[in-house]
């Protein structure tokens, strides 16, 4: 039960469309030349929007999403070393820490310090084998899915025309795009807004069974590719059929294979938009909360793992590097610095204060960089300091007071011996 409850507030994350940005309109933009989605699509896309808005009319919850994949981690897993005895970190940096996690409807609770974990905690009915919806956790997932990518020769770079995989876009007003377009929110594509009706192209562009195609045929260009960074989940959803075209495996194969085993990472299940269909890359995998810790750590090595590389040489820096349209982000990862008290991922020049995350304070760590999702989920990634913090979400984080997004890391570095 708890497994369906975590995996339909995912659902919420894009269908609600949290991130209110500039409004524009997002009426479908139907191909003519293409033969219209079955009538069974259609039947089906009304149906999981009508369940989604009914449930919240309702209850304020939603239904779980009808169709799942599994995807396969390390079969060998051997869990990360534990050091709770470890007194690199004062006990009461922990402590208050780990009380301001549980205050705030959290899940789990991890800090890894130098090879270590030397804190961990979870919460309610969660366990380390429980599988945690990562809202856009995802995109951190898919981004580095690219790098393995690159690194074993299926893709080229960041830098290619996104033709190259998606040949339907060629002479089109898309061709311009490139591959970290997508990756860095730049391809001028519709960006996220209130969505509130069936024919509405963000609900179409996730609920609908073909909802890659959609994006393919019916998601419009507002913005000259590369020009704006504008947060857009169809950027992150496009990156499973560029993968499964680019690797010829399924896109939940190849996170499995490319880079779960190889990090000695569990795996888990996938959102997938019908049976034998295209995953959901940009929300949302289900995983253990050790899963995305490791994925943590692969960037805090700079791609390494047990001396062998797993991104591309260079990656990591480029993925974590300011976007030339926003300074607070890389390519799905969020950068600690420069400091502003509220900040998040959509357009910060259009996004509303009150929907910014609040910082109360700048970041100790100067090279501190994170992943950063929906209900406050983030990983914090301090390779100065050796050092990763993990907090995912139940639920909402309380507002009184309001979640502060330096709390967790900045609490552990003044603690730091």
């Amino acid at each position: 039960m708890y497994k369906l409850m975590i995996t339909s507030a995912a659902v919420v994350l894009i269908l609600l469309n949290l991130v209110l940005v500039q409004a524009c309109s997002t009426t479908p933009v139907n191909d003519p030349t293409l033969p219209p989605f079955s009538a069974a699509d259609e039947a089906k896309y009304l149906q999981r929007f009508e369940a989604l808005r009914e449930a919240i009319r309702t209850t304020g919850n939603v239904p779980p999403y009808d169709n799942l994949e599994p995807v396969i981690g390390a079969t060998d897993y051997e869990p990360l070393p534990r050091n709770f005895n470890s007194t690199a970190i004062s006990q009461d940096a922990l402590n208050d820490a780990l009380a301001y996690a549980e205050v705030n409807n959290s899940a789990s609770f991890i800090v890894w310090h130098k090879g270590e974990i030397i804190a961990e905690k979870y919460f309610g009915d969660i366990t380390a084998d429980s599988l945690l919806t990562s809202y856009s956790l995802a995109k951190p997932i898919s981004v580095a899915s690219v790098g393995t990518a690159i690194q074993n020769g299926y893709v080229e770079n960041v830098d290619i025309p996104v033709t190259n995989h998606l040949p339907e876009w060629k002479d089109t007003d898309k061709s311009k795009i490139q591959l970290n377009h997508f990756l860095s929110m730049s391809s001028g594509l519709l960006p996220q807004a209130l969505a509130t009706t069936a024919d509405d192209i963000l609900n179409r562009a996730y609920l609908h069974p073909r909802h890659t195609e959609v994006i393919l045929h019916e998601y419009p260009l507002t913005d000259e590719p590369g020009s704006r960074y504008e947060y857009s989940n169809a950027n992150g959803e496009i990156i499973a059929l560029i993968l499964e075209r680019a690797t010829k495996q399924r896109y939940g194969d190849w996170v499995g294979d490319s880079l779960l085993k190889p990090i000695g990472a569990k795996g888990g299940e996938v959102f997938v938009n019908r049976p034998g269909g295209t995953a959901h890359s940009g929300c949302c995998m289900l995983l253990p909360a050790e899963s995305y810790l490791r994925l943590a750590i692969l960037v805090l090595q700079d791609g390494i793992w047990n001396n062998k590389r797993i991104l591309p040489e260079g990656y990591v820096e480029r993925i974590s590097s300011p976007s030339p349209n926003n300074k607070y982000t890389g390519m799905g990862i969020y950068l600690g610095h420069p400091y502003v008290e509220r900040r998040g991922y959509a357009n910060h020049e259009t996004t509303p204060e009150n929907l910014k995350v609040f910082h109360s304070e700048p970041y100790l760590a100067d090279d501190l960089v994170l992943f950063d999702g929906n209900r406050n989920q983030v990983v914090y990634i301090i390779p100065s300091k050796e050092l990763v913090i993990l907090r995912t979400a139940l639920g909402r984080a309380r507002t009184e007071p309001e979640w502060d997004n330096t709390y967790l890391p900045n609490t552990i570095l003044r603690g730091m011996n």
